[in-house]
């Protein structure tokens, strides 16, 4: 379902890897379907036009799940129509997603509700506000149940890719990511990047120059004594900051940047777990098992496996 404004690049990301997974299966798994607000060509963010093959209100009777492709933020109104279209499909047991924008519209039609959700990081403070019921996320994207939801862009590619292992095996779902070159099928759990900027919003540059501290000696971590001194405010000082703002003490935001970054090498590097661990600041490997355990649930070895 493509709405006015909607990303070329997001619409393409999501529907290519279904058209890729086709051809190297040597069978139609996925049959496509674009709708529009109506029969009239729907024209994207770049002034491209694509012809909907149907529209708002029909009966869509083969149809298993339906994505809403909307600019990043669809702050416009949205047509009655639609959002009673939705409803209804939801009332059939189809399942829904939404891509950038098409979160919101989604959350508007109320089937999102009590749904994990997520939609790009620009959005989600202003979103959370407006709709309370649904639980928001920063990931990439989310898989809950009937309902998927991404930030846009090229997520929707690694949302799509994961949607064909789940169908059709994870050898597929490589074979897919190998054709368009990508390195690896990224998780739904990774967080979107947020410029440090935007996260702590306007919180003082005392908290934000000691976050970008954190994040530039990830291998020889400071210690909050040292942190302090740095910024030439007192320990007690920094505490108060990361308490505020970041509802934290320093050194448990410290370490769960250094495991992120831990996280990261384990799924993208074949470096040795003992050598990662030195790399995030730990001096043993029992030392950064028990801590990675404690944070994700699991050791970094078993991580590795899944």
């Amino acid at each position: 379902m493509l709405l006015p404004g909607f990303s070329l690049l997001a619409q393409a990301c999501a529907l290519e890897p279904l058209h890729v997974a086709n051809r190297l299966a040597g069978a139609r798994l996925y049959t496509t379907v674009t709708y529009g607000l109506d029969e009239r060509a729907v024209k994207s963010a770049a002034e491209l036009s694509l012809s909907p093959q149907g529209a708002v209100g029909d009966d869509a009777g083969e149809l298993d799940l339906l994505f809403v492709c909307a600019a990043p933020s669809q702050a416009g109104s949205v047509p009655p129509g639609l959002l009673a279209w939705l409803t209804r499909l939801a009332g059939r047991g189809i399942g829904l997603g939404g891509i950038a924008g098409g979160t919101e519209v989604l959350a508007r039609a109320g089937v999102l509700d009590g749904y994990r959700a997520t939609l790009p990081w620009q959005s989600a403070e202003s979103f959370a506000r407006n709709h309370a019921a649904v639980r928001v996320t920063h990931q990439l994207f989310e898989i809950d149940r009937d309902r998927l939801t991404c930030g846009g862009g090229t997520a929707a590619m690694d949302m799509m890719m994961t949607l064909i292992g789940q169908h059709h095996g994870q050898r597929l779902a490589e074979r897919v990511s190998e054709h368009f070159v990508c390195e690896r099928i990224r998780m739904g759990d990774e967080p979107q990047h947020v410029p440090l900027r935007s996260r702590l919003g306007h919180a003082p540059q005392s908290l934000i120059d000691a976050v970008a501290l954190m994040e530039s000696n990830i291998e020889e971590p400071l210690t909050t004594h040292e942190l302090a001194e740095h910024l030439g405010i007192s320990r007690r000082q920094l505490e108060r900051l990361f308490k505020k703002y970041l509802q934290a003490v320093p050194s448990r935001y410290y370490l769960d940047l250094r495991l992120q970054q831990a996280r990261k090498l384990l799924r993208e590097t074949d470096q040795a777990v003992g050598d990662i661990a030195l790399q995030t600041g730990f001096s043993s490997g029992a030392h950064f098992s028990t801590a990675y355990r404690n944070h994700f649930g699991m050791t970094p070895r078993e991580e590795r496996l899944g």
